[in-house]
């Protein structure tokens, strides 16, 4: 029978039911400061428990889990629907997912806390420490040419550290509705090789290929990240996935936190889920953990440990007295680097880039529900963090769901995830 049949009077029901309870939570806020007289207000919680039941039980997702904190002390967490849905376990505060690109961010961190270390120098060549970029090639255009291949030229900028955290790097493959002859010459010479080699290995074979643009000129979404992870390794002089651990997984109380391996993978991780060509979910799970390396994506976390991180951020690079960054590089990562053409390929706008993450450049046209300035990013199995400023409010909304297709005519995308975001900055007491 057909759902919709039943759709108003369980509408009712739900927001009859209820109650908005938040879950017991085990985040420390970020300071000792005073709590805030309120969080979310009632009426956002409810609407958040009617919206994520409603989603499941329509069979949009699987589940969600979100956790919300207000100046620096978390005051709201859920969690609904399955992590398994065949097995029937049910979604948990502390069920691990697959975060994808919301690595990133923590790549950055890392990025920028050599460079306090005075390590790592963001005006410095890549090839300073990665000698496979010493001679970088920018395609002239992006079709092949009589004789299979590319027409490159030298770049006219050098191609700097900077860059790759500004995503201003030319690296691809980006974001295209149609795909040129350069970006599927990316994709199938694709940094997730299903092959045994290293984070060096696999980014030397990057840095053969044309650069889609020069250098410092355009934002494009691509394996920016995972050069940059490498940088680090170099700079530290210490295998990226050990640094992230020991300098900021471990600091942080991110007990939870790691990086895809296929031996390694927690019992209780959440599946993968996509829509089939009925739109019902079917399993999804990708096939390549054996493959991956620590980098600009690969983590898996919780909402409780990645809360920990976002913490961090607002409050200016310290948790709990533990310091990552001082404030004024937490002050420079936010800053609009980049303040236009973020994702503009799938038409969003109002959208900017700092170093490692999104910027809000105009609250009044951004795609996502957030003030100017607001910081976040997403990853692609569906979740994203963000943290503004000028409320204090500070989220992570997570699900595990793997879009099919881009744009407009994508099915199972991020739009719940900025549904429950719009709900929750209306629930910001004033």
């Amino acid at each position: 029978m057909n759902k919709t049949v039943f759709a108003a009077p369980l509408i009712i029901a739900l927001l009859m039911g209820c109650s908005g309870k938040t879950l017991e939570l085990n985040v420390p806020p970020a300071n000792s400061d005073a709590p805030p007289a309120q969080g979310l207000s009632w009426l956002s919680r409810a609407a958040l428990d009617m919206f994520f039941r409603g989603a499941v039980w329509r069979g949009d997702r699987s589940g969600f889990v979100a956790m919300f904190a207000q100046d620096g002390h978390p005051v709201h967490a859920t969690a609904y629907g399955w992590a398994d849905i065949d097995a029937q376990v049910p979604m948990a505060l502390d069920t691990p997912m697959r975060f994808a690109s919301m690595t990133k961010p923590v790549t950055a961190v890392a990025a920028m806390m050599l460079v306090e270390d005075g390590s790592l120098d963001l005006d410095a060549p890549v090839a300073q420490y990665i000698p496979a970029f010493s001679r970088p090639q920018v395609a002239v255009n992006e079709e092949r040419n009589a004789a299979g291949g590319f027409d490159v030229r030298e770049p006219q900028n050098p191609l700097l550290v900077r860059h790759l955290l500004m995503f201003s790097s030319g690296i691809g493959p980006g974001i295209e509705p149609e795909p040129s002859d350069l970006h599927n010459f990316w994709e199938e010479n694709t940094l997730y090789r299903d092959t045994p080699e290293s984070l060096a290995e696999r980014i030397d074979t990057l840095a053969a290929l044309p650069l889609f643009e020069e250098p410092g000129t355009q934002w494009r979404y691509g394996w920016s990240a995972d050069v940059l992870a490498r940088v680090v390794e170099v700079a530290a002089q210490q295998p990226y996935g050990e640094f992230v651990q020991e300098r900021i997984l471990t600091p942080l109380g991110m007990s939870s936190t790691q990086y895809l391996t296929a031996d390694g993978l927690p019992a209780n991780i959440a599946t993968v889920y996509t829509q089939d060509e009925n739109g019902d979910l079917v399993d999804s799970t990708p096939a390549f953990d054996a493959y991956w390396t620590p980098g600009g994506s690969g983590l898996v976390s919780t909402a409780e440990d990645y809360m920990r991180f976002a913490l961090m951020l607002w409050n200016g690079g310290e948790y709990q007295g533990v310091r990552l960054l001082q404030a004024e590089t937490i002050d420079e990562m936010t800053e609009l680097h980049m303040p236009e053409g973020v994702l503009a390929t799938v038409g969003a706008e109002g959208i900017g880039w700092g170093l490692g993450m999104a910027v809000t450049a105009d609250g009044d046209t951004a795609l996502i529900p957030s003030n100017t300035g607001d910081y976040y990013w997403a990853g692609y199995y569906g979740t994203i963090f963000f943290v503004s400023p000028t409320t204090g409010q500070v989220g992570v909304i997570l699900s595990q769901n793997e879009p099919q297709g881009i744009g407009e005519d994508s099915v199972g995308g991020p739009i719940p995830l900025y549904i429950a975001q719009a709900i929750a900055h209306a629930g910001v007491p004033e």
